[in-house]
């Protein structure tokens, strides 16, 4: 499998620097575009995580900013200029549970009872863009594709969940990812 976007560095629209109207409570919420190509065409269904490890020595943890599960690959269009590549469109976190409801996305770090944010599922059960606060950061979004969907989880599943089952399922699942960087 092979993960790409247009970019290396998130645009501001998706991260840090987005404007007003992309925030909640301050919060980048606007998910960024990515393909994903060279799946195992057994597959059927994607997962991921988009996780920020450089925040280990920021806050003690590596920040999780955005997980689905149990999304049809069939569900989605392929890319317009590459027709083998699946198309993840800009803003897909927001739009999701209304376009494709049997796919489930979990909470990230914001949901933590240690970060003190407000409990907006709009805010802690989907995307939360990249805000390093020291320096830029390298974020990893890892993509793993399952010819079964994974029992269990629910909207509102939390990483390690989504790895246990990842774990537990009966096949080895097809993956790939990609680092991209935050501006701090």
């Amino acid at each position: 499998m092979k993960i790409s976007a247009d970019f290396t560095v998130v645009p501001d629209d998706f991260a840090k620097a987005a404007a007003a109207p992309y925030r909640n409570a301050g919060v980048p919420i606007i998910s960024f575009p990515f393909y994903i190509d060279q799946i195992e065409p057994e597959a059927r269904y994607l997962h991921w995580a988009f996780t920020d490890p450089d925040s280990i020595p920021v806050c003690g943890f590596e920040w999780i900013h955005w997980t689905v599960a149990n999304l049809p690959i069939d569900a989605l269009m392929y890319d317009f200029n590459d027709s083998h590549a699946l198309s993840i469109p800009p803003d897909f976190s927001r739009q999701l549970p209304a376009m494709i409801p049997e796919a489930v996305q979990g909470r990230n770090s914001s949901a933590s009872k240690f970060v003190g944010r407000d409990n907006d599922p709009a805010i802690t059960m989907r995307y939360n863009g990249p805000q390093p606060p020291d320096k830029d950061h390298d974020y990893y979004l890892h993509v793993w594709a399952t010819k079964e969907p994974l029992p269990g989880l629910n909207q509102g599943f939390w990483l390690n969940e989504l790895l246990h089952a990842l774990r537990n399922c009966d096949e080895t699942p097809d993956q790939g990812g990609i680092f991209v960087t935050g501006k701090a």
